[in-house]
């Protein structure tokens, strides 16, 4: 009988069948809270997910009233729901990196820490959010003390910003060159690695401190984009980080690549007004092609 197949697939008798490469999307999960302002949150971790390539899937912690000029109301999603919608992402999809935004109460900063855990999730970003860029408190400080206790150990990278940071110390940052000390000493809270971003500090330059367990540091710099638009930019951040260490960058390089794609965020929406408050950046302005990996 004549093979039917292709000499190229005609295979040696009792040899094991030639394996089948799985093409497959770069998958990021968002563990956060909703903006229905749309520029910060889960709203801004899939546009920048998409813009950078990445599959974006999500596990909505906490829904917020909120827009360009402030946040109006915050309802924490109950963690039993949290828990299926990471269950059912996990078990079917897969996760290539995680970043986790608001969490707005202990149970539900349990939920993601046991998810974590139970399915050894990689390359975790934790963004900790606190404080609003309109200056408003977002969690109590019993969840700021789960967030430390729970998380910081199981995390990859922590992103605070300086008002963040502030609080977790209980002292305030005053300058670039309390940046690194004080990084230094939020990775002494169990972090193993932790981005502390000077964008609130006044000056024509931007400084951002990286400083890892290692002993390893760098500091990044960029000249500040004069804008009213900058609602939602450490969501940005830190989810433009998490895909580039889904897709194999180092912690510096990832740190280095988001940074670029944000700057480049901000420049092109500095101009366009939207809402009447601080307004969202362009985080399509050069999206990317999907990336996909072969396996």
């Amino acid at each position: 009988m004549t093979n039917p197949l292709p000499a190229d697939f005609a295979q040696v008798p009792g040899a094991a069948p030639a394996p089948v490469r799985v093409a497959r999307y770069l998958r990021v999960l968002s563990i956060a809270g909703s903006d229905s302002g749309g520029g910060a949150g889960i709203q801004a971790d899939l546009k920048t997910f998409s813009a950078l390539g990445c599959y974006g899937m999500t596990a909505i912690a906490a829904i917020t009233a909120q827009n360009t000029c402030g946040v109006r109301a915050i309802h924490a999603v109950p963690a039993e729901m949290l828990k299926a919608q990471i269950d059912a992402v996990v078990q079917d999809i897969g996760v290539d990196a995680v970043k986790i935004g608001m969490l707005a109460t202990p149970d539900t900063v349990r939920v993601v820490a046991d998810a974590i855990r139970e399915y050894q999730l990689p390359h975790v970003v934790l963004d900790p959010v606190m404080v609003a860029t309109s200056g408003d408190r977002l969690v109590a400080a019993e969840t700021a003390d789960a967030l430390v206790r729970e998380l910081f150990p199981l995390v990859e990278l922590i992103t605070p910003n300086l008002d963040e940071g502030g609080w977790l110390l209980g002292q305030s940052i005053d300058g670039p060159t309390a940046l690194e000390a004080a990084a230094r000493q939020l990775l002494a809270l169990g972090a193993p690695a932790v981005l502390l971003k000077g964008g609130h500090l006044p000056g024509n330059w931007v400084v951002d401190q990286l400083v890892e367990r290692s002993g390893a540091g760098q500091r990044f710099e960029s000249e500040r984009i004069a804008t009213h638009n900058g609602h939602g930019t450490g969501c940005t951040l830190s989810s433009a980080i998490a895909c580039e260490l889904a897709a194999g960058a180092a912690l510096p390089e990832a740190v280095a690549r988001a940074r670029a794609y944000i700057l480049g965020a901000i420049a092109a929406g500095a101009q366009v007004r939207t809402g009447s408050g601080h307004g969202p950046l362009n985080h399509g302005y050069a999206p990317l092609a999907q990336r996909i990996v072969r396996r």
